[in-house]
């Protein structure tokens, strides 16, 4: 169900409307780190003297190449954390219409749901990258802890993050909230498997800027199967009534 939902997401990413997301998103999300990442080094430039004299060493003219150099590493490095809330901001805004696109080709019998407002996508996308950002800057502190295993806890807390929000972001378009939350929680264990595989490219740059949009389509496709299965089961419960 999951690799197939996934699949079929990737097969349909050459979309008109899957490609118009991917390129806003991924436009102002380097917009903004270059716009971080400068102000980062004029920051760097004010606090450090042209020329650095050190006793018993004497003038040091490499040490602002050097805080240069390290700053666009610092700054690439975390790219790979703080990216993945930016990207989920600005994509956020516009993933109802990749479950539109996903809908159209692979679910055309299904009815019209009306479109959420400028406002309200505003709203969830903020809330999304708060918590996004929080969990993952958390989660940076602990990398220092854990080691080797830190590759597993940056997918473990994105993978939640990730498969609750991308879920509940294509139920919520079908259904209440009350029982989107329900469905969530009886097929967590797969959501959060989903979100998981969603979370592993992640850490490579840039790759993680088209992640919001991979991911509602995966999800897209994982709630209509979920929805079947849940189908298919119930004239089974009823007799067991």
């Amino acid at each position: 169900m999951i690799l197939g939902s996934f699949l079929a997401a990737i097969g349909q990413l050459t979309d008109r409307r899957f490609l118009r997301v991917a390129g806003i998103g991924l436009a102002l999300s380097l917009a903004l780190l270059v716009g971080v990442y400068a102000g980062f080094v004029q920051l760097v430039d004010w606090l450090t003297p042209d020329r650095l004299t050190l006793p018993w060493v004497g003038e040091v003219p490499w040490v602002n190449d050097l805080l240069g150099w390290g700053s666009l590493l610092l700054m690439m490095g975390l790219s790979v954390f703080l990216m993945v809330p930016v990207a989920a901001l600005f994509s956020g805004l516009f993933l109802e219409d990749v479950a539109q696109a996903v809908e159209d080709r692979h679910y055309p019998g299904l009815a019209q749901v009306p479109h959420r407002g400028v406002y309200d996508s505003l709203i969830g996308s903020v809330n999304f990258f708060g918590v996004l950002l929080v969990a993952n800057l958390l989660a940076l502190l602990l990398y220092f802890f854990v080691g080797p295993f830190a590759p597993l806890l940056f997918w473990a807390v994105n993978g939640y993050l990730l498969g609750r929000e991308y879920f509940q972001t294509v139920a919520y378009r079908r259904m209440d909230r009350r029982a989107a939350q329900a469905l969530r929680r009886a097929w967590r264990g797969r959501i959060w498997l989903a979100g998981a595989l969603m979370a592993a490219p992640l850490s490579l740059p840039f790759v993680n800027l088209i992640i919001p949009v991979l991911g509602v389509a995966t999800f897209t496709h994982l709630f209509h199967r979920i929805m079947a299965e849940e189908a298919r089961a119930l004239p089974s419960r009823t007799r067991d009534i």
